[in-house]
């Protein structure tokens, strides 16, 4: 090649490294910056200065870098313009559009009222939505008092739909919506969404609606609220009916493995939703602070974007093929569902040595589908000896939508003192053909 040729390829080359070692300089900047964010924010919830401090640091970091780059790069004649034009590019203007897209707030949605529904006061200091869903015929059967998943999932009407069938049966049914959720209230300090005050507003709404004794349906993380509560009041439950219930082993993550249900395109979508910078740096925050998670991406938008995001994670809960519910998801929340997940909780007393032996007559309800692991049901079969366990096929973690039927002739044959029309399943091992982990 001659020096004419050369010399070309030489400057492609330089531009080149010029832009690797940019790009190098935002991504320290962005680190600097980030690991700021992440310090201020530790001590202090006020968003003007931990964010402030956080584009300092950045864009410090990034002017020192391209002076750098610039100074070895650039004759002495050009460095002062082609370092400010390297500072633009590839710190000023990134980090515009980063503030931009995390600090301009979403729309929250407006949730529809559900029929029905009243605000309950209770002791612990939380208001409750509660609905009432009154026997149709007469009977003398304790109560009925439903306690949602999620956390933070309160599906009042498709559960108001799913279970009306009891209320044929004699049966008074209770519906309401955990602290954080629905219509209830929201806490100032997410550090109060714990395991301790779910069981403690159930026992303070079961006081409050004067209901001697109760049967509990607890589905998913509500049937580990059931049994905390069965645990620390076992005189207090006649019965207890689980729907894929939650793990009570912390070593047990299938909790995490609802994403892997979806189809690619579904979950780019989720991911999508997940990874934008302002929902992003609130979970970060929450990671840290949860005050300062609160202070920067309060509860009306923190919910909304929740609904959107649990509702493309939706079709994960049901088999594949399966006709999703038609209402959109709404009323879920964040914090309630984040915080109790984060690595700011406190880890969770283990029920199992209080559940171990307790005699309440106990269904426990498992489908084939669900993404949770086989042993997260066998762990209630096996501490409690008075319960059953039955297997639904072609029914999803929400067993009771999928398989509502065959599900609501077994919860009726169970509470009405029948045989169930589905065999106990006492195998240790999954059946064949089920889907989540073992």
């Amino acid at each position: 090649m001659t020096e004419e040729g050369a010399r070309p390829a030489a400057r492609r080359r330089s531009r080149l490294v010029t832009c690797l070692a940019l790009a190098a300089v935002t991504a320290g900047a962005g680190v600097c910056g980030l690991a700021v964010l992440v310090a201020v924010a530790a001590v202090t919830s006020v968003p003007a200065l931990f964010m402030t401090a956080a584009m300092t640091v950045f864009l410090a970091v990034g002017y020192a870098g391209a002076a750098l780059v610039t100074a070895r790069r650039v004759s002495p004649g050009h460095r002062r313009t082609a370092r400010w034009a390297a500072f633009a590019a590839g710190s000023l203007m990134p980090g515009a559009v980063f503030a931009w897209a995390a600090l301009a707030p979403a729309a929250p949605s407006a949730a529809t009222p559900v029929p029905g529904a009243s605000y309950v006061r209770v002791s612990t200091g939380s208001t409750l939505t509660v609905i009432k869903l009154p026997a149709r015929r007469a009977a003398s059967r304790p109560p009925v008092i439903v306690v949602h998943g999620g956390p933070g999932v309160p599906e009042l009407r498709d559960n108001a739909t799913a279970f009306a069938f009891l209320t044929g049966r004699g049966f008074d049914v209770y519906l309401y919506a955990q602290l954080g959720t629905g219509g209830s209230a929201r806490l100032d300090d997410p550090r109060g969404y714990t395991r301790e005050r779910a069981v403690a507003d159930l026992e303070a709404l079961r006081g409050r609606l004067g209901l001697p004794k109760v049967i509990l349906i607890g589905h998913s993380y509500g049937g580990e609220i059931a049994a905390r509560y069965l645990a620390a009041h076992p005189d207090r439950v006649a019965e207890l009916v689980l729907t894929s219930p939650g793990p009570l082993d912390p070593a047990d993550t299938s909790v995490n493995l609802v994403g892997a249900r979806l189809d690619p395109a579904r979950k780019a979508r989720l991911y999508g939703a997940l990874l934008q910078p302002r929902p992003l740096l609130g979970y970060l925050l929450l990671q840290v602070n949860p005050s300062a998670a609160h202070a920067f991406l309060p509860d009306a938008e923190a919910d909304a974007r929740n609904d959107r995001v649990i509702e493309l994670a939706r079709p994960a809960l049901h088999c594949r093929g399966a006709a999703l519910p038609e209402r959109p998801v709404e009323g879920t929340g964040f914090y309630a569902m984040q915080y109790p997940q984060s690595a700011t909780a406190p880890r969770p007393a283990d029920p199992r040595p209080a559940l171990s032996g307790l005699p309440t007559p106990t269904l426990i309800v498992k489908g084939s589908c669900d993404y949770l692991s086989w042993r997260s049901a066998t762990t209630y079969r096996d501490l409690l000896p008075n319960s059953r366990l039955i297997y639904v096929r072609g029914a999803g973690h929400n067993v009771y939508h999928d398989g509502n039927e065959t599900v609501a002739a077994a919860v009726t044959a169970f509470l009405t003192h029948r045989p169930l029309p589905l065999p106990a399943y006492t195998a240790a091992a999954p059946p064949p053909g089920y889907e989540g982990p073992p």
